[in-house]
């Protein structure tokens, strides 16, 4: 690709010398990235030097800084990187050769520092001396370091040591900070740390100066100083960028007087107000300020889908849209007057450079970059370094080969319009055999590759597998499921997995098949039983198999899902019971058809009587709650009656299921049931507020608990100590630690008050689960609603939150 450039103009980056039949040779080597006339994109960025950082390590935009950080007055930079795994590096790269590897004198100096480090940063940090210091930001503390490097006299080469000149431990956790001249300062920099609770902290070198909250803060955002106007400015939550005077910062209002400031309804010149704002509509991911010149300074801000140029008074100057999704920028002055030159990494592996709005430039790199920046590194100014989240860290420059290759000239003929059209159609037909046979969109439908089939057993486990149960009943009963896969086609990482209502249990709910050769059939087998004291919502199961075919194109397979349902008997959870004359709830049920015997429905749950018409049934839950069910003789109507409503849902859901089936049966299509009295909402809202206050209280409870836990480490901790001394002047006092961590605790009034609120908590859901289901049958009236219905979306919203 032929470059040109033009008179008064700059190329990206450092452009290396390209020579070729018909091309003009340039090399430039200015901080600054520029124009041409063929935009250079798709040809990947030259490697001048790369290296891996660790192994399995994280990285994120501020771990990365270039700067003179041993104070050798040369003008060359080092590469500063810091890790989430708390290991601090410093390189200075110089390559044999373009695109040479890593070398052991590369590395200057390897440090692991223990804490998390968040971001670097250097500057003038030390006072009584302006020579550059390193900063390192952990989420619990802020250290300044001084690097100092010694002339080796051995092969070895020069030693470098890192000395630690201060610390500030953070009472907050931290999330990034900036710096610069606070105040309009000389000769030293001022820290400030944003924390992540929205809390602005500010160091003048060694001393903690104030901290102030940032008004109506929830998450922290990018944070940047602008000398010019000696601001702090940072986006919110509220995604608007905000300005902050550092005047206003200093004289406000004291961050321990937080609560009394906000009950002031008035400020008295002591508030922290804003200075400018400006809504941008999408959170941010990094600000950066550059300054033309004394007289002029840009915001810059990298949005998720633009990034915007703002005045220092929040007008804006510019905005652009992103075809990609941006993870980081690195804005700088252009040669051309009154220009600003960004670079820009996204997603797709690219990296843009942008004159204002104007895409310049555009080259691949090997990985996603999260910090960009620009250094002179040997003598080569204008090096762009990279680091991606994983650690690949490069040392890249600009510049294209000349193409050799010229196009042959097209030579004109005839069209056959006739033979297009057949050669068209032959083409389509291969594509589409392609993806038929291959699986880029399945053609068949799942069912022919997999089929999944449940079988409850109709007789209960002659060895009950029930263990651990809650249930005050002697013998609690299990039944076997048996779930068949069969499949058509070999498939691999087939995983059936099983789902049943709590407090039902499986003795087995995860079954993985490896490979399953085609034609085949597994078979597998599990027992459901009822743990709980509560009632189940429901009596339906759920088989899903996920599972892979492969294909040609697809050797690891098309990951698909397929789901089968059972129904469990309701003699899993429910005996027959003696009918109940009396009840505080009563539900009546309305049908068009005649009534049915009970008998017909519920067989086994009444003896056969001489007349073969069972018009009362009772039902004895295994947790203890009692239902009776009443069909009428001379009307169409059933009643359902308990003492306590929430247990009315399971035997109306059952008994309106097993209407329908046995109508469908005498080929009856036109069956329909109704409910037509009062919502008993009362009683609904009632078992929601004691929902929510059993939850309020058990939050409650587990934060005080903390303190029984403090108690218990620092008792044990003195334990260790005494056994250590093997003192026996203190062993009466040894003894009464030992009962304190091992017997008061445990038996606390709060440790069990804890135990019985969370081993109640589960029914309690469930006891408001049943009622919502209960509710949100009768609100329609129609009990063969459809689920649709706008009306129970409040219902429906309830009852997925609770099934979470």
């Amino acid at each position: 690709m032929r470059l040109e450039r033009q008179t008064g103009q700059d190329c990206p980056g450092s452009c290396r010398p390209c020579e070729g039949p018909g091309s003009q040779t340039i090399h430039c080597d200015k901080r600054c990235c520029g124009l041409s006339k063929d935009q250079n994109e798709g040809k990947s960025a030259r490697d001048w030097w790369s290296t891996v950082l660790g192994e399995k390590e994280e990285f994120d935009q501020g771990c990365l800084c270039l700067a003179d950080i041993d104070n050798t007055g040369n003008g060359q930079d080092k590469i500063i990187v810091g890790s989430f795994m708390g290991y601090l590096r410093i390189f200075n790269p110089h390559p044999v050769k373009t695109g040479d590897g890593t070398q052991a004198e590369d590395l200057l100096l390897e440090v692991h520092l223990r804490d998390p480090i968040l971001q670097v940063e250097v500057g003038k940090f030390v006072s009584g001396t302006e020579m550059l210091h390193l900063a390192v930001l952990h989420s619990r503390k802020l250290c300044v370091y001084s690097i100092s490097g010694t002339l080796g006299n051995v092969e070895h080469g020069n030693q470098y040591q890192i000395k630690l000149m201060y610390e500030h431990n953070l009472q907050r956790t931290a999330c990034n900070m900036t710096y610069g001249s606070f105040g309009g300062v000389k000769g030293r920099d001022l820290i400030c740390i944003q924390s992540m609770d929205g809390m602005l902290m500010v160091f003048e070198q060694e001393s903690y100066a104030f901290g102030r909250f940032l008004p109506g803060s929830l998450l922290p955002g990018p944070l940047a100083y602008s000398s010019r106007t000696d601001s702090f400015i940072t986006v919110s939550s509220c995604r608007q960028v905000e300005s902050y005077k550092y005047q206003v910062l200093a004289f406000a209002t004291d961050a321990d007087k937080r609560q009394e400031t906000e009950q002031q309804k008035l400020g008295s010149g002591k508030r922290l107000v804003v200075d400018w704002t400006l809504n941008i509509g999408e959170q941010a991911l990094d600000i950066c300020i550059v300054s033309f010149n004394q007289s002029a300074s840009s915001v810059f801000v990298l949005g998720e889908r633009n990034f915007f140029c703002l005045k220092d008074n929040g007008q804006i100057r510019f905005m652009k849209k992103l075809d990609c999704s941006p993870s980081c920028f690195l804005p700088y002055c252009s040669v051309s007057e009154g220009t600003t030159n960004t670079l820009i990494g996204n997603h797709n592996n690219m990296l843009h450079i942008y004159q204002d709005v104007t895409l310049k430039w555009a080259t691949q790199l090997p990985h996603i970059p999260v910090a960009v920046r620009v250094g002179c590194l040997h003598d080569l100014k204008g090096v762009i370094v990279t680091l991606s989240d994983d650690g690949h860290l490069q040392c890249s420059y600009l510049g294209t080969d000349p193409s050799l290759f010229q196009a042959p000239k097209v030579e004109s003929r005839e069209l056959h319009y006739d033979e297009l059209d057949t050669e068209l159609k032959e083409l389509q037909k291969i594509i589409k055999d392609v993806n038929k046979s291959q699986g880029i969109w399945p053609m068949t439908e799942r069912e022919d590759d997999l089929k999944v089939s449940a079988m409850v057993s109709p007789n209960f486990d002659s060895v009950s597998q029930a263990t651990d149960v809650e249930v005050g009943t002697d013998l609690v009963p299990s039944v076997t499921v048996k779930v068949t896969l069969q499949n058509r086609l070999a498939l691999q990482k087939a995983k059936l997995s099983v789902y049943v209502q709590p407090p039902l249990v499986l003795t087995c709910d995860q079954f993985t098949f490896e490979f399953m050769a085609p034609e085949m059939s597994r078979t597998v087998s599990f027992s459901v039983y009822l743990k709980g004291s509560y009632t189940p919502p429901q009596l339906e199961g759920n088989a899903v198999v996920s599972y892979s075919r492969p294909s040609d194109r697809n050797p690891d397979g098309i990951p698909r899902v397929i789901q089968c349902k059972f129904r469990l008997p309701l003699k899993l959870i429910c005996l027959p019971g003696q009918p109940s004359k009396t009840a505080s709830h009563k539900l009546t049920i309305d049908t068009n058809k005649s009534p049915v015997s009970l008998l017909s429905l519920f067989p086994g749950f009444a003896n056969q009587s001489e007349d073969d018409q069972v018009n009362v049934m009772g039902f004895h839950f295994l947790g203890g709650s009692r239902v009776t069910l009443l069909a009428s003789k001379t009307s169409q109507r059933y009643r359902i009656q308990s003492e306590q409503f929430e247990d009315l849902w399971l035997i109306t859901n059952e008994l309106i299921i097993r209407l329908q089936e046995y109508f469908e049966k005498q080929g009856i299509k036109d069956f329909a049931c109704s409910f037509s009295g009062s919502m008993p909402l009362q009683e609904y809202f009632e078992l929601i507020d004691h929902h929510f206050e059993v939850c309020t209280i058990v939050t409650h409870i587990t934060c005080n608990f903390s303190i029984y836990e403090r108690e218990r480490d620092a008792t044990e901790e003195r334990i260790l100590v005494y056994l250590a001394i093997k003192s026996s002047a203190s062993s009466s006092y040894f003894m009464w630690m030992v009962d304190f961590v091992y017997l008061f605790l445990p038996s606390c009034p709060v440790c069990g008050h804890l135990q019985t609120l969370t081993e109640w908590l589960p029914g309690a859901k469930h006891v408001v689960w049943l009622q919502n289901r209960a509710d949100l049958i009768l609100q329609h009236g129609d009990l063969t609603f459809d689920p649709s219905n706008p009306v129970l979306k409040p219902f429906e919203l309830i009852s997925s939150h609770l099934a979470n």
